[in-house]
């Protein structure tokens, strides 16, 4: 846990105070948590005269293009805008890195690049382990989101008369998705009292809720049949997983975010207490997998120890170089012994 001191908070204000090229980068394959605290801290940095530019590692998914920002604040660092979006770093006096804590979480391009700026850093972070690369650290597990984390900076900067409607909306769809719908462990009372704050100032929060879980398409309920139809049990071990292979991907035409929450779905079966989802990326000759649990299973551990990956004690990622066959025998193998 690092929290900013009083010190850094008047540097901070000073740096501030004068306008000043910002970049701010949200980690690679966004979700609601990334895309609404970098696109909530432009709402409110852009009101202080700052030059900003939110660079995106890769593709932003359908499900976020919504929030507000999204398309006139955002540059795409892979693909055809990668010069444009490295001048934009190189040229940056200062840069904010927001849901994530190490520089290898943007990609390896973006990554390339990142470590080659002598520019000054601030991470804002809820994720275990920070890298030691920023001159100004706010990271702390125990906060259910960066969005909340964002909200709570810009206090400590006196700049909560900044907040309007646009930055209260990014704010709150961070918050809404990483505390898994109010649900997880550390929707604290002070969370729910800055989410009645962000409704106060204007956003329209059934409207949120109807834009990331009711404005999908067909296609996205048939892939979402189909993985449930993959889904297994292991009962000794209270564990269920799900599988989607690349050539289920590829008849299914998926698309970046179609698969968005169904690792959820695996945690819903009475006495299971811990999922994955296994997803075949061809291209990059690995599996994807997410972990979530419940109660005391640590699946940031597990997923550390077993499949080059992190996150939080019940929501992570990893990543195997297997086959999703070998991958999942080895995942079932490993079952047998932790959690026997």
């Amino acid at each position: 846990m690092t929290h900013l001191n009083e010190t850094q908070i008047k540097e901070l204000q000073l740096l501030l105070a004068t306008p000043k090229k910002i970049a701010i980068i949200p980690h690679r394959n966004v979700d609601g948590d990334a895309m609404g605290s970098t696109l909530g801290l432009y709402h409110i940095l852009k009101q202080l005269n700052h030059q900003i530019t939110v660079v995106v590692p890769n593709e932003i998914p359908d499900y976020l293009q919504w929030i507000p920002g999204t398309n006139d604040a955002t540059l795409i660092f892979e693909g055809a805008h990668t010069d444009k979006a490295t001048s934009v770093l190189k040229e940056a006096e200062l840069i904010f890195t927001l849901d994530f804590n190490a520089f290898h979480r943007t990609g390896e391009q973006m990554e390339t690049v990142l470590k080659t700026l002598s520019t000054t850093f601030v991470m804002i972070d809820h994720h275990e382990k920070p890298d030691t690369y920023a001159k100004y650290m706010f990271s702390d597990i125990e906060y259910s989101s960066t969005c909340q984390m964002v909200y709570e900076f810009i206090q400590k900067l006196e700049l909560g008369d900044y907040i309007n409607v646009d930055a209260a909306t990014c704010l709150y769809t961070g918050i809404a998705t990483d505390s898994g719908g109010f649900r997880f462990p550390r929707t604290t009372g002070n969370l729910h009292r800055i989410v009645a704050n962000l409704i106060d100032i204007g956003v329209n929060n059934s409207q949120i809720h109807v834009n990331l879980y009711d404005n999908g398409d067909y296609n996205k309920l048939q892939i979402l049949g189909k993985a449930l139809s993959n889904m297994k049990v292991l009962p000794e071990y209270k564990t269920s997983y799900i599988t989607l292979s690349q050539q289920e991907q590829n008849e299914l035409q998926v698309k970046k975010g179609d698969t968005e929450g169904i690792v959820n779905y695996g945690l819903t079966i009475k006495d299971i207490d811990f999922t994955a989802f296994f997803t075949e990326v061809s291209e990059e000759k690995i599996v994807k997998i997410s972990f979530r649990s419940q109660g005391d299973f640590d699946v940031n551990q597990f997923a550390r120890n077993h499949f080059n990956g992190g996150g939080h004690k019940n929501a992570a990622g990893g990543k195997s170089f297997d086959s999703l066959d070998d991958t999942i025998t080895k995942f079932i193998a490993i079952l047998a012994i932790e959690k026997k």
